[in-house]
């Protein structure tokens, strides 16, 4: 294993957007881990990643102390440096709020938010050696929100104010961005199990004003882009990655 490369750790990184954001570091000579909870995405990802450079798989369950430990431990003794995370792994819960469980709500919080915590905490004193760079992925559902979703939305809330949070805590070493996807279309991004090829009807694209539905490559490029150095300017800023869709009124 190259230790003189930088090293990314990516959670939720065996599928979706994730894995888009793997291969793009993977392409831009990083080593990177997958920190995937499902052991068949993650052990398929890195099968696929490797033609493109170092990618280890590490199961991993983000809101788990005892695992994100040991994935930290194991990121640094396989590559001896951290020098960016991004806090991608995330689960959407859509429910009634009157059905919704306090077990489920804090399942949502759990990982979404939680998750993106414990990484940061224990990735945090690896990334300041190298300068480097925390990304957390919230949602477009931060800012607005369709029925049933209040888990999630809070979760995703919260990532954005964790992230400025963290960018003033953490500074100077480390800057701390935050990316909120739209609708981003994954579906064929799945393990081989799931994958699905997607159909976009006429309707789905043109209520974007950009005129089509997301890809995992258009929050991955703009991954590459903070993780830059020459891009160190920018910390504790929150980018919306949504073709347009929040900045247009509905009229009905």
């Amino acid at each position: 294993m190259n230790s003189y490369k930088k090293t990314a750790i990516v959670t939720g990184g065996g599928q979706g957007i994730g894995k888009a954001i793997a291969r793009t570091l993977l392409e831009n000579n990083f080593n990177v881990i997958l920190a995937e909870i499902d052991s068949e995405a993650g052990r398929e990802a890195q099968a696929e990643l490797r033609d493109f450079g170092p990618a280890v798989f590490i199961e991993t369950d983000v809101s788990s102390e005892p695992s994100v430990v040991y994935m930290v431990e194991e990121t640094v003794r396989r590559f001896r440096r951290i020098d960016c995370l991004i806090n991608n792994a995330a689960v959407n819960s859509k429910k009634p709020i009157h059905n919704m469980t306090l077990e489920e709500w804090n399942s949502t919080i759990g990982v979404n938010l939680t998750g993106a915590f414990l990484c940061a905490k224990y990735t945090s004193s690896h990334i300041s050696l190298q300068q480097g760079s925390i990304i957390n992925i919230a949602s477009t559902r931060a800012l607005m929100s369709e029925p049933d979703t209040e888990a999630y939305s809070a979760s995703k809330g919260g990532v954005i104010a964790l992230t400025h949070s963290l960018a003033i805590s953490l500074a100077p070493e480390i800057r701390v961005n935050c990316i909120s996807p739209g609708w981003i279309e994954v579906r064929d991004w799945k393990k081989t199990s799931n994958k699905i090829v997607p159909v976009h009807s006429e309707t789905d694209t043109s209520q974007h004003p950009a005129g089509r539905v997301g890809n995992p490559y258009d929050v991955a490029s703009l991954v590459n882009f903070l993780v830059d150095d020459n891009n160190s300017f920018i910390t504790g800023q929150n980018f919306v990655v949504d073709g347009g869709m929040t900045k247009k009124m509905i009229y009905y």
